[in-house]
């Protein structure tokens, strides 16, 4: 593919995830911020009783005043965190996410079946849900802020990323012999053994790699942490189903002109005899 067409990929790809991140920041406000701040909220009132405890015995940290001069507070407010952050992140995010899926597009195409632009960006991002986000949060779920184990965030934050680099490569993996198995065993058969070998090789990683067991206190609500997760993962499918759409079309449009697919679809008419 030329240079050029490359440049233009990725231009469109990082307006299709600008994009996308507009939907999926609509989602996390609308479904997500709800469970974030009743997770803060209990983490707060729990917290309190602690506090008015050692302030009535009178221990050092108690009876310390804030440097402050008062309460300490936040240094950015909820407020803000729940709008403008949330939404600079998330459509930083969305960028990101399009220029990377652009350049898979641009390695897919052609590469995994005579697909059209619009059927492989679809595929690459429906495949790229399903190992960068999903087969992770499977194993690794998305926790609410303030409910873990500080002290261990480092290392569940390792295992995550970790997963994510595995599911990854061995998806790539997948593909890889997936399209040499073609010829002998045929497309569908092969993809299914490709498929079937991910599976596989994920279930041996889900049974060594450790758990998070303490990534969540016991005494947290379920239907809460239930809510959490499911927005989370109506975030990310919210993303990338948008992503794999927009720059579908945006792909089709550029690589396969107007004129060229009425082309190849008008019927060509009878001559006569």
């Amino acid at each position: 593919m030329p240079a050029a067409t490359v440049r233009r990929l990725l231009a469109r790809g990082m307006v299709a995830g600008l994009i996308a991140g507009l939907l999926a920041f609509a989602v996390a406000y609308l479904v997500g911020e709800g469970p974030v701040s009743d997770s803060i909220a209990l983490e707060h009132s729990a917290s309190a009783p602690a506090a008015h405890h050692d302030h009535d015995h009178g221990t050092a940290e108690a009876a310390a005043p804030d440097q402050n001069g008062g309460d300490e507070e936040d240094l950015v407010s909820r407020t803000l965190q729940s709008t403008a952050g949330l939404a600079t992140g998330v459509l930083v995010y969305g960028v990101a996410l399009g220029g990377i899926g652009s350049l898979a597009f641009c390695f897919a195409l052609g590469r995994i079946g005579r697909l059209s632009p619009r059927a492989t960006a679809a595929l690459v991002a429906a495949g790229a849900f399903t190992t960068v986000y999903l087969v992770p949060f499977l194993k690794y779920p998305a926790t609410p802020p303030a409910v873990g184990n500080p002290d261990t965030v480092g290392q569940r934050t390792t295992l995550f990323f970790l997963m994510i680099a595995l599911s990854v490569l061995l998806g790539v993996a997948a593909v890889i012999v997936g399209r040499r198995l073609a010829p002998r065993l045929g497309t569908w058969n092969a993809t299914v053994a490709a498929g079937a070998c991910y599976v596989a090789v994920m279930a041996v990683l889900f049974a060594v790699l450790p758990d998070n067991g303490d990534a969540v206190k016991e005494s947290f609500p379920s239907a809460l942490l239930w809510d959490f997760r499911l927005a989370s993962i109506g975030i990310q499918a919210a993303l990338w189903t948008a992503f794999g759409l927009l720059f579908g079309a945006l792909a089709q449009r550029l690589l396969v002109p107007p004129t060229a697919a009425a082309a190849t679809t008008e019927p060509v008419p009878a001559t006569a005899a």
